[in-house]
């Protein structure tokens, strides 16, 4: 089984160079909509099944991101025709009729180099470029050049980009910048919204909706051009966002949407598949075979739609705060979803006044407020002093608290007294050594304590920010910063998640093993290093 090599050179090379027998056959991203039927546990569903149960490979992505090496119905047929075979080898065969997906992407670094000089150098070994894929990949070709996050993770991530994004500008990179936006533009037009990812497996959702933060940044660096020409793409955004919201009952949810009893309209997270995760199959499995007393099909949908919460997972999605089997993602209204679909409001309400549509301004700007009254009522919590998640089924709220609680700080909804409130409370319960803790459970979970990863630090540095809430911001930057040089100066790398506790060690907890690479962490590091200066937390380098 060939490794693919980890090149921004065209799929089809590839294709041919490790299977010449075969016709080669590609096609244009434009043809995307016509070509995209089918994911990997829909091509050969037998096989699938025996590869992810009999974990072929240790991580369970590896094979929905192998590269069939003929037409996968022929694939199934055969399969199916020699199974029962006596000495039938299922490894052979994967072996025989797959190109692997590659190992996990290890930049190598420059032992002794400058953090800064690391990254700029990181941002080229991380960049791809694939206009064309061949038939049967799970990959989703994209028209302009991307930037991936680096380990396992070799396809281009919805809200990830966001802060990667960020670093590249901060680079000077801003071609890349127009180029990333450009692409999930692209994804929008094409699919109806942005997929958590841009492989087949990961169309059934999105992730949390950073698109109109991206046009702004472009707007930061263009001018105000930029948000009429992405309106078309923030309507869609939104509509997907928003689907079935003007047939709801009170008290009801469909899709993402959910209607509360007083007639309030907020947002959940969910995927349109009740299924276990292609990329992560044997541990869905597992999971919804843990919780007997739930029809599979429910824990399924609540795992997917964790994993489009981007906090995947966490006790903020659990019934009982501690084991997987409880989860209940859609049940919860949160926080964090509902303060970014705000801003997306916002958002086209200023690219509709850049365009001079002035009935487009008042709906847009009219849906905001509606949104911002029932986050007030509904997400605040009066006695607590922050902002929490909502039961929707159970008519409560959830009082835990955790870094989402920023996020109506971030967005700009919150008030002075609450935005100062919520600081104090993030101060008293999150602050730690390296940074904000995710949340003040420690469960083995990945979201929650002792870790800390990136993007919430830098919405908690921008939301206490905002709020004149300086010294505080200060800390979480600075300590934050300190983490990642720590672990820098000790291991030439930067990394998917930090434990914040003050080990001076990367994060754990999840499905896999810690990533390095890391886009989201290099972003964030060099935006906080032109913030509170190069030398904050510098040791020896």
């Amino acid at each position: 089984m060939r490794p693919l090599p980890f090149t921004s050179l065209c799929f089809t090379a590839v294709l041919c160079a490790a299977c010449s027998s075969q016709p080669a056959a590609t096609w244009s991203y434009m043809d995307a909509r016509d070509r995209v039927t089918q994911t990997p546990d829909q091509a050969y569903p037998e096989l699938f099944e025996a590869v992810q149960r009999g974990a072929i490979f240790t991580d369970q992505k590896h094979f929905v991101d192998a590269l069939p090496k003929r037409d996968p119905a022929t694939i199934r047929a055969d399969y199916l025709a020699r199974r029962d075979a006596a000495g039938f080898d299922l490894k052979a065969f994967v072996e025989d009729n797959f190109i692997e997906s590659g190992e996990a992407l290890s930049p190598a670094p420059k032992p002794g180099a400058p953090i800064k000089e690391h990254i700029d150098k990181l941002w080229p070994v991380l960049s791809r470029t694939y206009r064309q894929v061949p038939p049967y990949s799970s990959l989703l070709p994209l028209p302009e050049p991307y930037v991936v996050p680096g380990g396992r993770f070799r396809e281009m991530y919805y809200w990830d980009s966001y802060f990667t994004m960020l670093g590249l500008e901060q680079s000077g990179d801003k071609a890349q910048v127009r180029h990333m936006t450009d692409n999930f533009a692209y994804m929008i037009d094409t699919y109806g919204h942005i997929p958590n990812g841009n492989r087949t497996y990961y169309l059934s959702r999105s992730q949390p909706p950073f698109f109109a933060y991206m046009v702004e940044l472009q707007a930061h660096i263009e001018g105000s051009q930029a948000y009429g020409r992405y309106l078309p793409q923030l309507q869609k955004e939104y509509a997907y966002w928003m689907q079935d919201s003007q047939t709801l009952k009170p008290g009801t949810a469909a899709r993402h949407v959910v209607k509360l009893a007083d007639g309030s309209v907020l947002n959940r997270y969910w995927d349109a598949s009740p299924t276990p995760r292609q990329e992560s199959w044997l541990q869905d499995v597992k999971t919804a075979a843990q919780a007997p007393d739930r029809p599979r099909v429910e824990v399924w949908r609540d795992l997917r739609a964790g994993a489009e919460s981007g906090w995947d997972f966490s006790s903020r999605w659990l019934g009982d705060g501690k084991d997987l089997a409880s989860i209940r993602t859609t049940s919860i209204v949160p926080v964090d979803l509902n303060s970014l679909l705000y801003h997306l409001e916002r958002t086209i309400a200023k690219a509709c006044e850049t365009t001079r549509n002035a009935p487009c301004v008042q709906a847009y700007g009219q849906r905001a407020e509606q949104r911002q009254r029932a986050i007030e009522k509904h997400l605040w919590n009066e006695a607590a002093g922050y902002y929490v998640d909502y039961d929707w089924q159970e008519n409560r709220q959830r009082p835990d608290l955790t870094a989402a609680t920023l996020f109506p700080l971030y967005t700009g909804l919150a008030g002075a007294e609450r935005g100062h409130r919520t600081g104090e409370a993030v101060r008293k319960g999150l602050l730690r050594p390296g940074g904000i803790a995710t949340t003040q459970v420690d469960n083995g979970q990945q979201w929650d304590e002792p870790n800390g990863w990136a993007p919430l630090q830098w919405v908690a540095v921008q939301g206490l920010d905002r709020y004149r809430q300086t010294a505080l911001a200060g800390q979480i930057g600075q300590r934050f910063l300190q983490q990642v040089r720590k672990l820098y100066d000790a291991e030439d790398k930067l990394v998917e998640k930090y434990d914040v506790s003050g080990a001076g060690q990367g994060g754990g907890g999840g499905e896999y093993e810690l990533q390095d690479g890391f886009g989201w962490t290099n972003g964030v590091t060099l935006k906080l290093l032109e913030k509170y200066g190069e030398n904050t937390g510098a040791g020896a380098r």
